[in-house]
């Protein structure tokens, strides 16, 4: 009786299979006039469009419609990272959201923060990172997204990828220096690049900057501290550097004729406020919402009100680890086992060299494009400044580079007769104005402390810590009971 069943089911199937081809054909009909309406056509153009405007809407109606979600323009990018070069958040997260990888590979293997970074889109490339994006892989021709920051001037980019990427962070400066990239620069100190940092020739960044025509640059250098009289695995100076490349302007801008302010010995305190000052002014300047507070200091409790100057770090007691409550943050630049941030070191130079002492007589020379060279005794004052000669002799010294052995030297004591602070300079050993020392700060209160070589503090857990050495570009603190030594690496205002 049923000998007809089968081709009923068969006319009933191909019925169905015709009425929704035609129900489907109708959305899809109804999907592409709405987003014609919305101004965007169903096709891949319309779609990087409606991602480029941050137009989430839209992109649900081209998904509806079936397009493909990894679709890909020209170049090889994909929706995510034209989201990324606009800015465009809530598209990014719906993607992301719909399955896109955050770290996807575009043209030339550039990921979305990549395009972010590239584009300038600093608000995109901290969004990005929060959503996991990996910020130290690198594109076909081997750049990270800092490197390429760097490359094409993007220095507000350059200002979230540091605090990810703080190994870089030297390597970063010296190409800035070599560009003359000086927002840049400005940028990557304050997040703990070190001024102090070398190639493998022994080039600074402003010898970097100096022969390759970087005026500007080396300004900003040398206001930041960078040492005048450095020389690289040749013997030359940046200034020597500068005339070679023909440079004149910049090698006399290098080795200009001191100024009185230059030719001072600085308090105690007065280094203190300097270093604080600083700090304080490029915190300041960092976003509100960033991971830097615009506080003093960043630390759980770091103080917001008037500033103090900070004293020695000798005999104190840090702030003991506090309980911090669900979902506050707590300061992203404490390691679990360091009590303490380095935030700023400073190694003023004197532009002073002692070269000989005959009996009473010290012969000194001015550092200047015309070096001049002045004759001394006890008593006298060194030529357009207020530095008083104490004494003038010879003495034995021993070092690493006379491999321990005793060899004379040259002495002259000088004494600021406004500060009452002094120095002795000695010859072939260039000169400074004070030991190096660290501004730190305490990771727990905010507070900050001048740190210098053989001071002893205790952590807020009771351990008793030494200061072994204050380094451009990092603080080595040791238990004094088990001698365990820590590392404290440079991270800046900022950092």
């Amino acid at each position: 009786m049923n000998w007809h069943a089968p081709n009923l089911l068969a006319a009933a199937l191909c019925v169905m299979t015709v009425v929704g081809m035609a129900s489907c054909k109708k959305r899809v009909e109804a999907l592409k006039a709405d987003l014609h309406d919305a101004g965007y056509p169903l096709t891949a153009e319309g779609w990087f469009g409606a991602s480029r405007d941050n137009n989430v809407a839209a992109l649900k109606k081209f998904v509806a419609g079936g397009f493909a979600l990894d679709t890909r323009d020209a170049a090889g990018d994909s929706a995510l990272h034209a989201a990324a070069q606009a800015g465009a958040e809530k598209a990014a997260a719906y993607l992301l959201d719909r399955g896109l990888a955050v770290d996807l590979r575009g043209a030339v293997e550039r990921t979305p923060l990549m395009a972010a970074v590239l584009a300038k889109q600093t608000r995109m490339v901290r969004w990005l990172l929060r959503q996991g994006a990996a910020p130290r892989l690198k594109d076909k021709d081997g750049y990270t997204a800092l490197m390429l920051g760097v490359r094409e001037g993007c220095a507000g980019p350059i200002g979230e990828l540091a605090i990810h990427t703080r190994e870089d962070l030297d390597g970063a400066l010296l190409a800035a220096a070599l560009q003359g990239q000086t927002e840049v620069i400005d940028v990557l100190t304050k997040y703990g690049a070190s001024v102090y940092a070398r190639m493998e020739d022994g080039r600074s960044p402003l010898m970097l900057a100096a022969q390759n025509g970087h005026a500007k640059t080396v300004e900003l250098l040398l206001d930041l501290g960078s040492s005048r009289f450095t020389t690289n695995a040749e013997g030359s100076t940046a200034a020597d550097l500068a005339t070679q490349e023909g440079h004149p302007e910049i090698a006399e801008l290098i080795l200009r004729k001191p100024v009185a302010s230059e030719l001072v010995l600085d308090s105690p305190g007065e280094i203190a406020a300097a270093m604080d000052a600083y700090v304080a002014a490029a915190a300041a300047e960092a976003e509100p919402d960033s991971s830097s507070a615009a506080t003093h200091g960043g630390g759980q409790g770091a103080r917001t009100t008037a500033r103090e100057v900070p004293a020695a770090l000798e005999g104190k007691a840090l702030g003991a680890p506090v309980a911090i409550a669900a979902g506050a943050s707590r300061n992203p630049a404490a390691a679990d086992d360091a009590p303490l941030v380095m935030r700023h070191y400073r190694e003023r130079e004197l532009p002073v060299e002692v070269k000989t002492v005959q009996n009473d007589t010290a012969t000194v020379r001015l550092a200047g494009a015309t070096p001049a060279v002045v004759q001394v005794r006890a008593g006298d004052t060194l030529p357009g400044s207020r530095l008083v000669v104490v004494k003038v002799q010879h003495r034995l010294k021993s070092g690493k580079a006379d491999l321990g052995k005793l060899t004379e030297v040259s002495v002259v004591e000088l004494r600021d007769t406004a500060t009452g602070a002094t120095r002795e300079l000695i010859s072939g050993v260039p000169s400074s104005a004070h030991d190096p020392v660290a501004l730190v700060e305490d990771v727990h209160t905010g507070q900050r402390y001048v740190a210098s070589p053989g001071q002893h503090f205790r952590g807020g857990d009771g351990i008793e810590y030494v200061v072994q050495d204050v380094r451009p570009n990092q603080l080595v603190i040791a238990e004094v009971a088990t001698g365990t030594v820590h590392t404290l690496p440079l991270r800046g205002p900022r950092g």
